[in-house]
């Protein structure tokens, strides 16, 4: 039987690095800074690339390999590097592939850090950003100037689960000659694979549903190899890869994914149905809902419609508030895809600091609630937000 020829879940079990002379079964931790070299001749060679093989664990490790090989092969790609953190994987791929004078395009709607780099760091090195509407994508090639070098997006969007069509913005990428990099942390590669619509890399912040119990925080990169070539000399050189212990963890996650991913969805489906026919709730939204705006492109480009449900609490900020002060067994915290239902009030943390105008625009209301919905017995996380919405 070929490699080509096995299954999503086969992949993520049974793709491992050689064993060593212990023949362990299950892959061993590699925690080394460093590795040694039989002779002159091999270290000479290892440094000029003319090996392949481990010189120091910032450029790589065993277990990093194992880890972006297990990725490379769930998201069809060719090459990769992982990362500390998602933030780092977003930070070095555009550090690695942007100059000064450059112009990213993005849509609006994107994770807090991204939409700080965008506009508060990157600026510094002339290095600009213009956002386009994610329910007007018709205007999306208007914002493209002789300097764009990136369309960028996240899908499904964070926090209020908007969808973008991949192959939509494949075809406006290949006809302009644009890098597309997608976000793919809210649907991960079981959902979801962007390269198939034209992506030319995909960027995961592993501490999310890759963990998924919230354990440890890690990122990574993947997609064409030329790319990642220039990425992986960028990182090497400045350092921000992922650590031989997470990379470990990372990677037995994996082995998990799938069947962790179809029970969350399951849940969360059930949640959203729920929450559509409560009197206290405004509005949901969950990409397998039929009442979703963008529910035909959800289907055409996912299996599944995710763990995250965002809906509207009626009352706004304060009712959104007393709603968190409600909840009992669901947590309240900013991470998302842990085994534990986690519930966020978005208007009141973590886009806070946003105008009402500037939360409008990426589609969050004052009573917009995320929930990233767990592993717990579904009825349990429904009757808590019952209790809570009551």
């Amino acid at each position: 039987m070929s490699e080509q020829e096995f299954g999503f879940e086969t992949e993520a079990i049974r793709t491992q690095i050689e064993r060593t002379q212990y023949l362990e079964h299950s892959v061993p931790l590699y925690i080394s800074s460093s590795f040694v070299f039989e002779d002159a001749e091999d270290m000479r060679a290892s440094f000029t690339e003319e090996k392949d093989r481990n010189i120091y664990s910032r450029f790589s490790n065993p277990n990093t390999s194992e880890f972006v090989e297990k990725i490379c092969k769930m998201e069809g790609a060719d090459a990769g590097y992982a990362f500390a953190t998602g933030m780092a994987a977003i930070y070095s791929t555009f550090a690695a592939l942007l100059n000064s004078g450059d112009h990213i395009v993005s849509a609006g709607s994107v994770f807090g850090s991204t939409h700080a780099l965008f506009t508060t760091y990157f600026p510094k090195w002339n290095i600009t950003t213009s956002y386009f509407d994610i329910n007007k994508p018709e205007t999306i090639e208007s914002f493209i100037t002789s300097n764009t070098k990136i369309l960028y997006a996240e899908s499904p969007t964070n926090p209020a689960v908007d969808i973008i069509d991949l192959e939509l913005l494949g075809s406006i990428a290949k006809k302009h000659n644009l890098l597309l990099i997608i976000d793919n942390c809210f649907a991960t590669p079981y959902i979801q694979q962007p390269i198939k619509f034209g992506a030319d890399l995909v960027v995961h912040s592993a501490t999310k549903l890759i963990d998924g119990q919230g354990r440890v925080l890690g990122g990574v990169t993947v997609g064409r190899e030329d790319i990642i070539r220039q990425i992986y000399l960028f990182s090497r050189n400045t350092g921000p890869s992922l650590s031989p212990f997470n990379a470990w963890i990372l990677s037995k996650s994996l082995e998990t994914l799938a069947v962790r991913v179809e029970k969350h969805s399951e849940n969360a489906l059930k949640v959203a149905e729920f929450l559509e026919n409560h009197s206290n709730v405004k509005l949901v939204k969950y990409p397998f809902l039929k009442s979703h705006p963008q529910y035909e492109i959800a289907k055409k480009q996912m299996r599944l419609g995710g763990n995250i449900v965002a809906f509207e609490i009626k009352g706004g900020i304060e009712a959104g508030r007393q709603f968190l002060d409600k909840i009992q067994m669901c947590s309240l915290s900013a991470n998302l895809g842990d085994t534990r239902t986690i519930v966020t009030h978005p208007a009141s943390t973590t886009h806070s600091k946003l105008t009402v105008e500037e939360r409008l625009a990426v589609s969050i209301t004052d009573g917009l609630v995320r929930v990233s919905v767990g592993l717990e017995s579904v009825i349990d996380v429904i009757n808590d937000l019952d209790q809570a919405l009551k």
